[in-house]
């Protein structure tokens, strides 16, 4: 019975060794592809599913704001004020999805795949735990939640409608968005692209017949949105478990200080700009607040149509990091400057061509989402002031995630931190109180220009030292 047993388990054993051999050998040859293909069809291919991905997420976002509304302006507004608490919880899924998932790529380029496992199930851990803390923080405090995030007596009621299910989604928005991260950095794009877009065409489909069939109103819309998210952890976990993939297993979860600094190095920047577009939407929430409900509902529909337009360039630049992170990784300096210019000068080509289509339709684009005067004069003259330094930004996000792939957090925290903390907070008090009302409308885009000032000497400084500590790809093994 013993020998039997025996048997048993050195089968088992023998079989779990061979699937890890298995699944090591496919890793090894994703890290070899990634550091050997033609740079520039390599970031293509890769930013074509999250370029996908982000447009879609950026388009039911949208979708939101556009059917609520139909039902009245106090709603639409509560939309844009409850959006800087879904920006907050995005920023936790980004910090410890992008900090996990640069470490992971760079163990992956120096062929260090324990390593990289264990920090696979060490971020996705904590990211659903810090989830279920905001989900019950939130609830708790859903009143003066509300009436802090900016919200009017007569948005309010709509704004805790809204708000509270939104929470409850906290902890697959999160982990989901660490999925999906780690995915991306492992250069299987398109194993992320499948969660996210099915989630967002599922969140679409289910706000008109929630809010309006089913008569939920604006909680609806976040009925649709909380569904959706589920969908996509879902569909995201079993994503992750094909094509050579890291497997996400629970006994490899480690809560040493080592992984939480890895995590803080990678991620702090993804925290930096997600966390303070949330404290930025507040303020600007404040600050519109003086002018009435129509104008937070004015700068709620440009904030999410530029995310909207912002989305392609976030997608090309996610398919410009695992690039980065792979083959900085792998000694291979040149193909990390190669890819990072090739994103740079396309960019901006595409943003400026954005920017001036944009421009010409700005009216147009703001009435879509509300038939609604104020509303629409205020949007359109915001708009067209965001446009105007639009194709800076390719410049500023590039570097960004350049130095957030290569380990430089102080100079990509510093970066992330500039366009909507360093700059817009302290603008968004000064210039509505200079110039009114307009001091609003163009606070991002005198925000743009400072931060573009900021990023261009740390972006170069780092670069250079690539170039001179250049390895020839013949010389790396």
């Amino acid at each position: 019975m013993c020998l039997f047993s025996g048997r048993i388990c050195d089968g088992i054993m023998e079989a779990t060794k061979q699937k890890k051999t298995e699944q090591e050998l496919a890793q090894e040859e994703k890290v070899t592809y990634m550091t050997t293909a033609p740079v520039r069809k390599l970031v293509c291919k890769l930013a074509v599913p999250t370029i996908i991905s982000m447009l879609v997420t950026s388009f039911y976002n949208m979708a939101d704001t556009f059917f609520v509304g139909k039902l009245n302006t106090s709603a639409t507004a509560a939309v844009g004020i409850v959006f800087s608490v879904m920006a907050f919880i995005q920023a936790l899924g980004f910090f410890f999805g992008h900090g996990s998932g640069n470490y992971i790529s760079r163990k992956l380029g120096a062929r260090e795949y324990e390593e990289a496992s264990v920090m696979a199930a060490t971020g996705f851990v904590y990211a659903f735990l810090c989830g279920i803390f905001v989900a019950v923080a939130g609830l708790l405090f859903l009143n003066p939640l509300s009436v802090a995030l900016g919200s009017t007596p007569t948005i309010l009621p709509y704004t805790k409608d809204y708000l509270k299910i939104i929470l409850l989604g906290a902890p697959f928005m999160t982990s989901s968005l660490v999925l999906n991260n780690q995915l991306r950095y492992q250069g299987s794009a398109n194993y992320a692209m499948v969660g996210i877009v099915t989630g967002a065409v599922i969140n679409i489909a289910l706000d008109p017949l929630l809010i309006f069939t089913f008569q939920m109103g604006i909680m609806g819309a976040a009925v649709a949105t909380v569904l959706s998210q589920i969908i996509s952890f879902f569909i995201l976990w079993a994503e992750s478990r094909k094509g050579g993939n890291i497997v996400i297993r629970f006994q490899n979860f480690m809560g040493k200080l080592y992984y939480i600094k890895e995590i803080i190095r990678g991620g702090l920047p993804s925290l930096c700009r997600q966390g303070l577009a949330s404290v930025s939407v507040i303020a600007l929430n404040h600050a519109a607040g003086a002018y009435e409900d129509a104008a937070i509902a004015g700068m709620s529909i440009v904030s999410r149509v530029t995310m909207f337009a912002n989305s392609a360039l976030i997608g090309f630049g996610q398919g410009f990091q695992p690039v980065c992170g792979i083959n900085y990784g792998a000694g291979k300096m040149k193909r990390v400057r190669e890819a990072y210019f090739f994103c740079v000068k396309y960019a901006s080509v595409f943003l400026l061509v954005v920017s001036v289509m944009g421009f010409a339709g700005a009216e147009w684009i703001v009435s879509i989402f509300r038939k609604d005067a104020q509303v629409i004069e205020v949007g359109t003259q915001a708009l067209r002031l965001q446009l105007l330094t639009f194709p800076l930004g390719a410049w500023i996000v590039m570097c960004n995630m350049m130095l957030q792939s290569v380990g430089r957090s102080v100079r990509a925290s510093v970066v992330a931190a500039g366009r909507q903390g360093l700059f817009f907070l302290p603008l968004i008090v000064i210039l509505p109180r200079a110039i009114g009302l307009l001091g609003v409308e163009a606070c991002q885009a005198v925000a743009d220009v400072c931060t573009l000032l900021l990023s261009v000497p740390l972006g170069l400084g780092v670069l250079n030292e690539m170039k001179k500590d250049r390895i020839d790809d013949r010389q790396v093994a």
